[in-house]
């Protein structure tokens, strides 16, 4: 940073000198040619406005150029009309090329001053950002760390009590609590790392809700299905997984065993969408509601921290989509994710929607 800032220290230095020598011709010239001064005078004032429009100048400076610029030039035309060789007239471009380039100067110092706050609010918000990622590091490592040491002692103690039914039981209760808490941390290790750089890419979102799916099935006896439209959709891989598993892991919570779980995929010219519906215990319209609104609801005893679906809103919303809910009690819940499509976005793939 202190390069470039050298750097263009020194190509204002040389800008201004190469105005200061070309006034210098265009004075004589102004003084050798009586009556043909205006293409000199206004090469004058037009490069004292355009040397101050690509440098940093003080405010003293400024008017130091603009008092000599004008004396020099009101000079040579107040001789010259003072000999007849002018009229009397043309000297008052001399006072209106002032008032101009004092306009001209404090447009340009407040954009000065604007460009400077903008790169300083830059580097403050990179130092955030670069702050941030480093905490997000360092929580990862303080809390996996912890919970991989716990569940291994949890499974030696399992293993050594294999014969107390009860003892079995209670160990099985601390891994299922330790895997949530795995969860939990992976979770805010993504909320941390959300304005990190991510970028999105065609993907076949038929290929991708089936690879995504077929992770859970082995976890939760559902009645599984996938279906969606083939086509491509600009996303992130993982951001998309991230999401995904969010939702999926609320509809196993909502849910039991035989219960339906469906994903569905779509895609038109104008948006594609993810819709992941379940035949779980449902909420009520007015939770559904607020849940769309982003708007807390009272707590379901099976509910978890809610931090899932934040990081499902942070993730579509940067994506330009929205979130809405729709769902009723006993008959299950519906989640809907619509994103929004550029016209470069259309190319289809040749595949097949999954069925899973």
């Amino acid at each position: 940073m202190w390069g470039t800032a050298s750097m263009r220290t020194s190509s204002g230095r040389l800008l201004r000198w190469g105005w200061a020598a070309g006034a210098v011709v265009c004075a004589i010239v102004m003084y050798l040619a009586p009556g043909q001064e205006a293409i000199p005078f206004h090469l004058i004032w037009l490069g004292l406005c355009l040397v101050y429009g690509f440098t940093t100048w003080r405010p003293v400076e400024m008017v130091v150029m603009v008092v000599t610029a004008a004396a020099v030039t009101g000079a040579i035309m107040f001789v010259h009309a003072a000999r007849g060789l002018i009229g009397w007239s043309q000297t008052a471009e001399v006072p209106m090329s002032v008032a101009l380039a004092a306009v001209i100067a404090v447009y340009l110092r407040r954009r000065h001053l604007a460009l400077m706050e903008l790169s300083r609010i830059a580097a403050e918000d990179r130092h955030r950002t670069d702050a941030r990622q480093v905490m997000a590091r360092r929580v990862s490592h303080e809390l996996r760390t912890p919970i991989t040491i716990a569940r291994g002692f949890t499974e030696l103690v399992r293993e050594r009590v294999d014969g107390d039914p009860q003892a079995v039981q209670d160990t099985a209760v601390v891994l299922k609590e330790l895997d949530k808490l795995a969860a939990i941390t992976d979770r805010l290790l993504t909320v941390f790392q959300l304005d990190g750089e991510f970028h999105r890419q065609p993907l076949a979102l038929d290929e991708e809700l089936a690879r995504i799916v077929r992770r859970w099935i082995p976890a939760a006896d559902r009645q599984w299905t996938v279906a969606c439209d083939p086509a491509a959709v600009p996303a992130n891989r993982d951001r998309l997984e991230v999401v995904l598993d969010c939702l999926l892991d609320n509809a196993v919570r909502f849910t039991s065993v035989g219960d339906r779980i469906a994903v569905r995929g779509r895609v038109d010219r104008h948006e594609w969408s993810i819709e992941v519906a379940d035949s779980g215990l449902g909420m009520s319209g007015r939770d559904a509601m607020a849940l769309t609104a982003a708007q807390p609801i009272d707590k379901n005893p099976l509910s978890g921290t809610g931090e899932g679906l934040a990081v499902v809103r942070a993730v579509v919303g940067g994506w330009g989509g929205g979130v809405s809910f729709h769902a009723e009690p006993g008959k299950g819940t519906t989640v809907l994710l619509r994103f929004p499509r550029t016209p470069g976005d259309d190319s289809p793939f040749i595949a097949v929607g999954a069925t899973t």
